[in-house]
């Protein structure tokens, strides 16, 4: 049976709330715009339609049976959930917004430095970025947009970057321990990781130096995190050699806070992807942002 055949009228059932929100048809006619006694009529007629007695007409005014009250919380939760909807979906496009997921990393040394760019052409559009500890937990259930660290690429994402890493550290630290002119110099040095659940899927030293074919094996290293930008900190602190990813830390290092080595980089088919939901709830926004994260 379809909807229409099983629901009386949405008039007669916003009159039915008026009138049951107020106990009184004169109220809910005045109101309506209208008169106490087509509220009257309309309210008998939706009566005779359901079979149901939904009030008791008492002196100046009316009550809820107690069908009448069942149906009367069922229609005002309704009504105010479709105004509620209606309310956010007019807000939503007179001010958009989008939710962009990713990890703390790509948020802190590659997006944040590049949003005003995204602000000063859509000023309009007010950009909500949801971080994560890992990529690994970066999740697109609640974002317009996604942008993941990916060891392997999925044909449903857009690529971003690919992976190059290089071990980065502190002009201080390269001043007091270099030069590294050797896998075997590197090896020996202070070195710094990133744990295993914060870089799921990332480089990690042992990986760098097979990469690169290198008979020598890394050291212990001596901090461990379980965020990448607190690695980075410890690197600019004179703490330690890290593993910088190239375009996250290019800035930290054109500014010379950090110095890269890039004698010892590895490119791998690993990288950051964009991904997006079939059907965003804001397709021009999204597109706008994905079309911008491509050229940025």
């Amino acid at each position: 049976m379809l909807l229409r055949d099983r629901l009386p009228s949405p008039q007669s059932l916003l009159v039915f709330e008026a009138a049951a929100r107020h106990l009184s048809f004169t109220a809910a006619a005045r109101e309506l715009s209208s008169t106490q006694s087509a509220v009257s009529q309309l309210m008998r007629g939706l009566e005779t339609q359901l079979q149901l007695q939904l009030f008791r007409r008492i002196y100046r005014g009316v009550e809820l049976t107690e069908d009448g009250e069942q149906l009367f919380e069922v229609c005002q939760k309704g009504f105010n959930n479709i105004a509620d909807r209606i309310e956010k979906l007019q807000n939503a496009k007179q001010h958009p917004h989008i939710n962009v997921a990713t990890d703390f990393a790509f948020a802190a040394y590659w997006l944040l430095p590049r949003l005003p760019a995204f602000r000063e052409l859509h000023p309009d559009t007010e950009v909500r970025i949801i971080t994560s500890q890992g990529s690994h937990e970066v999740s697109s259930q609640d974002a317009d947009v996604a942008i993941r660290f990916a060891s392997q690429p999925n044909g449903e994402n857009l690529p971003l970057f690919a992976e190059q890493v290089f071990p980065v550290c502190s002009p201080g630290f390269l001043a007091k321990h270099g030069p590294v002119t050797s896998h075997k110099k590197l090896a020996s040095l202070p070195l710094l990781k990133l744990g295993a659940d914060a870089g799921e899927g990332w480089m990690d030293w042992p990986g760098l130096f097979n990469g690169r074919r290198s008979q020598v094996q890394p050291g212990e290293p001596v901090l461990t995190f379980n965020n990448y930008t607190l690695l980075i900190q410890a690197a600019i602190a004179g703490q330690g050699m890290g593993i910088g990813w190239g375009t996250l830390v290019d800035e930290l290092i054109d500014s010379k806070i950090l110095v890269g080595l890039k004698d010892f980089s590895l490119n791998t088919k690993s990288g950051y992807f964009i991904s997006a939901p079939q059907t965003p709830r804001q397709p021009e926004v999204s597109h706008q942002f994905i079309e911008w994260l491509q050229q940025a």
